[in-house]
């Protein structure tokens, strides 16, 4: 039925342990030539099966979607977005008025490497990182569009700079399914206006929201500063959180725009809020010492471990000027969304920034994404986000 990938001897022993991964090093020969995104059998040397997954070009050879033998089609995408499904359900993200937006596949955390899928109030927005998901987009999305008729009637399919650029696949950003401009959804009570065809990722950044609501809880007669601030979520929360003053930082006027109108919608009265156009290192070292809360939340410093050393001393800058910079009995929240930084090398990173500043340091909580990015336990590569609440006196 599919062509067969053949490991090398004693190279099974992390498919045995139900890891989704199969690196290029570990394949000793295939039956037949395969293209990227086909799907394939891998079997160990002594032939017996292991898995059947996407085949890829690159250090990643395949992505795993199932260790039992059973064809890959529309019933087998039906049973794993219905078991994706179910966990939101169990976590009671869905249909609450309150919270209308959460992710509903995280890749490998559900089982389905390379694919992600973010529901915005009635609109889904898919996206592929592999071309074996790409190859299923349409069919992924009419299952979806049977699971959750009742709920979803726009599917936006944005992967044209996910996928990989080694394959060169023919990738469109398109409505799979209706079409919206209903783009204001709700989270935790509080309206967010959701730029999915231009903004970044699939629009929004999900794994915070329970980030953000701790956040909330420290903003209480505190004046904040929200560095990297893209569509001002933690602005937002720490408003509501009776903040003295916010202030959101972005070095692109389009985040800005997004942030001043999420503020508008949730308080349109509010003078407690400013936002600045300006790259993050330039402010925090031109700004006084006036914040007692910042919010470092930057892009990826590093997307691949060839960038990993750099990363790190972008951290360790970063952290080391907001340490100078807050005030005694300041609180600090600082993440790293970077894949390729483990935990403690974050940690490190933020340690090191410490010591150069010599001041008393303690944390108060480790964070990491919302349970709706599940890590699959098998698969430690999916926490890729980490972070900090820090003491700072």
């Amino acid at each position: 039925m599919y062509s067969k990938i053949f490991l090398k001897p004693k190279k099974e022993e992390s498919l045995k342990r139900f890891h989704l991964w199969v690196f290029s090093g570990a394949v000793d020969r295939i039956d037949h030539q395969v293209e990227e995104g086909d799907i394939a059998e891998v079997y160990d040397a002594a032939g017996n099966y292991l898995a059947t997954g996407h085949c890829q070009i690159g250090s990643i050879a395949v992505r795993v979607l199932s260790f039992n033998r059973e064809k890959i089609d529309h019933a087998f995408w039906k049973k794993r977005l219905t078991a994706a499904y179910k966990l939101r359900q169990n976590l009671s993200l869905i249909k609450k008025e309150e919270n209308n937006t959460y992710r509903l596949v995280h890749g490998e955390g559900d089982l389905l490497p390379g694919l992600i899928i973010d529901i915005y109030g009635n609109t889904a927005v898919m996206q592929a990182h592999s071309v074996g998901m790409h190859i299923a987009a349409e069919e992924i999305a009419a299952a979806l569009s049977e699971i959750m008729s009742d709920e979803i009637q726009n599917i936006y399919y944005k992967s044209e700079t996910t996928l990989p650029f080694k394959a060169e696949p023919d990738a469109e950003n398109c409505y799979l399914k209706g079409k919206s401009s209903d783009n204001i959804v709700i989270e935790n009570g509080l309206k967010f206006k959701i730029d999915w065809e231009k903004g970044q990722k699939t629009g929004f950044f999900i794994d915070q929201r329970e980030n953000r609501s701790l956040l909330e809880r420290y903003s209480d007669g505190r004046s904040v500063l929200n560095m990297f601030c893209y569509t001002g979520g933690f602005s937002v929360y720490a408003l509501r959180g009776n903040a003295k003053s916010v202030h959101s930082v972005d070095s692109s006027a389009k985040a800005i725009d997004l942030t001043d109108k999420n503020v508008q919608l949730n308080f349109p009265e509010n003078i407690a809020h400013q936002s600045f156009v300006e790259d993050a290192f330039k402010y925090l070292d031109a700004m006084d010492n006036t914040y007692d809360l910042i919010i470092l939340d930057p892009p990826a410093f590093a997307k691949h471990k060839d960038s990993l050393r750099n990363a790190l001393n972008g951290y360790r800058k970063l952290n080391a000027k907001a340490f100078e910079k807050i005030q005694p009995g300041g609180i600090l929240f600082t993440f790293s969304c970077s894949q390729a930084v483990d935990k403690q090398q974050f940690r490190l990173a933020v340690f090191t920034a410490a010591t150069q500043s010599g001041r008393n340091v303690r944390i108060l909580h480790q964070l990491t994404q919302s349970a709706d990015h599940p890590i699959n336990i098998y698969h430690p590569e999916g926490e890729y986000l980490k972070g900090l609440v820090l003491y700072v006196e």
